[in-house]
């Protein structure tokens, strides 16, 4: 793991079925094996942060649970422009001993702030733009002491980072199961590239079988 200057490095983990999907047109994401949840607790344990957006949270309202003993609180952020969170949100109800991160931008609620700040979150101002903006909250994240940032999406999120080329590591958790569907989503979503030599570029490090799932792991190519 190589840190880069200011930035933490960024690990996008994800599992998805055979055909590129990380959950139905209904959005049921339960995909997963036994054995690569385990996969995923012990990550969990192992990063200083863990990231998803705003969609995954009111979509699944994931409490992000943790298996494994840490040796310092785990940072859980949500990245959520206008402060849409709710104040009951499991992530905010389970007391797990995590630090809540809620990353908004300047055109957030005032009193939505304030309100996710009373049900015990902290509140990092990233940007003033419509979104928030990604470097800003990983130097915040940063100053924080936070070195290492596990990302679990979803797909908006993930593109937003990967567009900025703020990922480091991709590790993807393959399932033997195809599942189709125009409206179901994918591991990336957003606008895309327009061609493909244009892309994202990974290499290949690690292929690793997990139960009946495949996990393949890819660092990023840094060009020039």
């Amino acid at each position: 793991m190589t840190i880069q200057k200011e930035k933490p490095y960024v690990i996008l983990n994800a599992a998805m079925t055979l055909d590129g999907k990380i959950a139905t047109k209904t959005r049921d994401s339960e995909i997963s094996s036994l054995e690569d949840w385990d996969r995923v607790y012990r990550l969990r344990s192992e990063v200083d942060a863990l990231m998803i957006g705003i969609n995954t949270l009111l979509t699944d309202n994931p409490k992000i649970s943790l298996k494994y003993p840490r040796k310092k609180p785990l940072i859980k952020v949500v990245v959520d422009s206008l402060a849409r969170t709710p104040e009951n949100a499991k992530i905010l109800q389970n007391k797990d001993g995590s630090i809540i991160v809620i990353a908004v931008t300047e055109n957030a609620s005032k009193d939505k702030v304030e309100k996710l700040r009373k049900a015990g979150a902290e509140i990092i101002f990233a940007g003033s733009g419509k979104k928030v903006d990604l470097k800003h909250l990983l130097r915040s994240l940063w100053n924080m002491g936070v070195r290492s940032v596990m990302v679990e999406g979803g797909g908006t999120l993930n593109w937003s980072l990967i567009s900025e080329g703020l990922v480091d590591e991709v590790r993807v958790s393959i399932a033997p199961i195809i599942v189709g569907g125009k409206d179901s989503l994918t591991l990336v979503e957003g606008e895309g590239y327009d061609k493909v030599k244009d892309g994202f570029k990974l290499k290949l490090t690690n292929i690793e079988v997990v139960g009946g799932d495949v996990v393949l792991t890819y660092k990023r190519i840094v060009e020039g």
